[in-house]
């Protein structure tokens, strides 16, 4: 069933009859080439950070980390907007808005976020409080002093 759900941008824009990309959908490609090279420089980073073994046991600050605590499910989540802005044009397009608003909800409630915040506490303790303290949950903001 939740694959049904999170297919339905892709259905709408296959359904889409318009002879053209519209304004719409070309800012959609153009957030998610955006999205997609922000989620492999969040890896990237992050794995940089993991292999040098100095930073056993600390929180990664580097690049996009030190803006969000999960730049990565932040630009997992921006492609799955892309998807549905894709599908937006079609006839039902607003249909598409479940799957971000879906994998949001995932992200925040369920899989993401909360596991990965409740490992990181019981490995990193109170440097990484002070982490959550000063960094933003998901969105890549100026860190709070």
């Amino acid at each position: 069933m939740l694959c049904i759900v999170l297919g339905v941008p892709f259905l709408l824009a296959a359904e889409n009859r318009g002879p053209a990309f519209s304004l719409l959908e070309y800012a959609a490609l153009v957030l998610w080439v955006v999205a997609i090279a922000g989620e492999i420089a969040a890896d990237v980073q992050l794995n940089a950070f993991k292999s040098n073994p100095a930073n056993r046991g600390k929180t990664c600050r580097a690049g996009l980390w030190n803006y969000s605590r999960h730049p990565n499910y932040f630009c997992e989540w921006l492609i799955w907007v892309c998807f549905s802005l894709f599908a937006l044009d079609s006839t039902y397009g607003y249909l598409a808005l479940i799957s971000p608003a879906l994998m949001l909800y995932f992200l925040f409630k369920v899989t993401g976020i909360p596991a990965t915040e409740a490992q990181a506490l019981r490995t990193r303790g109170e440097e990484y409080r002070r982490y959550q303290q000063t960094t933003s949950a998901f969105v890549p903001w100026f860190p709070r002093s």
